[in-house]
C-alpha cells in the first residue's frame, strides 16, 4: 500500500446531501480496495483564485489515506465523471505505508526537541542556584 493525500472541489450549488454522496463514494472506493483512510477533513466553502467551470467558490474536501494504486486509479475516475467535482488532485506521500509509522515518526521528531528543553530548564535552574 502507499500514501496518497487527495484534495477535491465540489460545486458550491450541490446540496449538502451531494457533497455527503460525493465523499462517501470516495471513501468506498478506498476501503474496497483494502485501504484505511488516515484523515478526512472537510475544508468547506471557499473563495477559488481563478474561475472553474464558471465557478468562483468551492467546497474543499481533503482525503488523507493510505491504498493501492487502483484505488486512486478509479476515485479520479468517478471525479471525472461527476458534473459536481470542479477539480482534483491526488499526491503519492509515501511508497509504503506502516500502519504504525506516523506515529512514531512524530515521537521520534519529539523526542529530541523534549530532551533540549529538559536540558535548557536543567541548565537554567543551576544558573539561578549558583550566581557567582
Amino acid at each position: 500500500m502507499r500514501r496518497y493525500e487527495t484534495i477535491y472541489i465540489i460545486r458550491p450549488t450541490a446540496n449538502e446531501d451531494d457533497i455527503t454522496t460525493i465523499i462517501d463514494r470516495t471513501n468506498a472506493v478506498i476501503e474496497q480496495a483494502g485501504g484505511t483512510i488516515i484523515n478526512l477533513d472537510r475544508w468547506g466553502l471557499r473563495k477559488l483564485a481563478y474561475l472553474i467551470k464558471k465557478e468562483s467558490q468551492g467546497y474543499y474536501v481533503f482525503t488523507e489515506y493510505a491504498s493501492s494504486p487502483t484505488a486512486v486509479d478509479e476515485i479520479e475516475r468517478l471525479f471525472r465523471i461527476d458534473e459536481n467535482t470542479l477539480k482534483y488532485m491526488t499526491i503519492k506521500i509515501q511508497d509504503t505505508y506502516i500502519p504504525d509509522a506516523p506515529k512514531a515518526e512524530v515521537e521520534a521528531e519529539t523526542a529530541p526537541a523534549a530532551e533540549a528543553e529538559n536540558q535548557e530548564a536543567s541548565k537554567t535552574v543551576a544558573e539561578a542556584a549558583d550566581p557567582a
